[in-house]
């Protein structure tokens, strides 16, 4: 199976290209953004050494639905998507924090609640709230957008302010951008039987100065999801809620001795665990958007990519 591991392609007009944990984006002309989403799998901010068939079609398709089902709420970049595996938009200057939002006590809320602590970036959590619980009201959690190979770090709103990261101006327009898609992606998620229990949200400023949506949104690497169906019942019961997230493979790390931490080997991945891994994305993709996910062809899959994306960009 041919997956993509790194791309080096130089299209018309390029001027610089970054390449992300999962991601690499080509400058083209300081005018748009050509974003490829590869097959790496990344976990607790390391890449994994091995790629997982299909991820990054799967990633770039749901992001590319969601974006289209909110484009009405929230502005964004995208202009194209001419292949599979790429989208191209806008050019934007990108805020250096993530806008976390949480309904519900998981993943990295529910560890640091388990070890006592009941502020999180600036945000208090009740008392007596057990794993998976739904909070009052979501909160948002922001995080320090971290350069290649670092960790994102929390941060409070305060803080943000205070550090001149964001303008308070600004920082009010992705608090309420933020709200906005989280109500309407837990509204999509309702309608296929699933809890939108927490995601992250990334904002940049195109030329002109408007705040738009970028990067991924409602993807599995990006969110966490419940199954509606059982969950008051889990709860009750004191049992896991049945997910649809990448929360399996950050669990499976953890059970094999590896969060990320300097020292830990990263644990092998076996053929039959990277045929789970990818199948358990497709079901992801099927899931969130309701549709059968229909495979890319693979053969000579970089040559696929550089032809479409370069006939885009000589006809436009």
């Amino acid at each position: 199976m041919n997956t993509i591991n790194e791309t080096n392609f130089q299209f018309p007009n390029q001027k610089a290209v970054y390449k992300g944990k999962v991601r690499e984006v080509y400058n083209i002309n300081d005018q748009l953004l050509v974003m490829i989403a590869s097959d790496r799998l990344s976990a607790f901010d390391v890449v994994l050494p091995r790629q997982i068939p299909f991820k990054g079609q799967i990633l770039n398709q749901i992001a590319t639905k969601m974006m289209n089902d909110t484009e009405d709420i929230v502005p964004n970049w995208l202009i194209a998507n001419p292949d599979e595996n790429v989208a191209i938009g806008h050019l934007c200057e990108p805020f250096k924090v993530e806008m976390v939002i949480r309904g519900y006590l998981s993943g990295h809320a529910a560890r640091e609640y388990t070890l006592g602590k009941r502020v999180l970036c600036g945000v208090a959590m009740a008392d007596g709230l057990k794993e998976n619980d739904q909070f009052p009201m979501p909160i948002i959690t922001p995080s320090t957008k971290a350069d290649n190979g670092e960790h994102d770090e929390d941060i409070s709103r305060e803080d943000i302010l205070a550090k001149g990261i964001v303008s308070e101006e600004d920082y009010l327009v992705l608090e309420k951008y933020t709200k906005a898609l989280f109500q309407r992606g837990s509204e999509i998620a309702r309608k296929r039987g699933l809890i939108l229990v927490d995601t992250k949200y990334e904002f940049g400023k195109t030329k002109e100065g408007k705040i738009v949506l970028i990067d991924e949104i409602h993807t599995p690497d990006s969110s966490r999801y419940f199954y509606a169906e059982g969950y008051q019942e889990r709860q009750d019961k004191g049992i896991p809620q049945k997910q649809l997230s990448k929360e399996f493979v950050r669990q499976w790390l953890i059970e094999n001795g590896f969060q990320g931490i300097d020292g830990q080997q990263i644990p092998a991945m076996s053929d039959e665990k990277i045929t789970e891994i990818s199948n358990r994305y497709i079901e992801l993709y099927e899931q969130i958007t309701g549709e059968a996910f229909v495979k890319a062809t693979t053969q000579n899959v970089l040559e696929r990519i550089e032809e479409k994306v370069t006939s885009f960009l000589v006809s436009n």
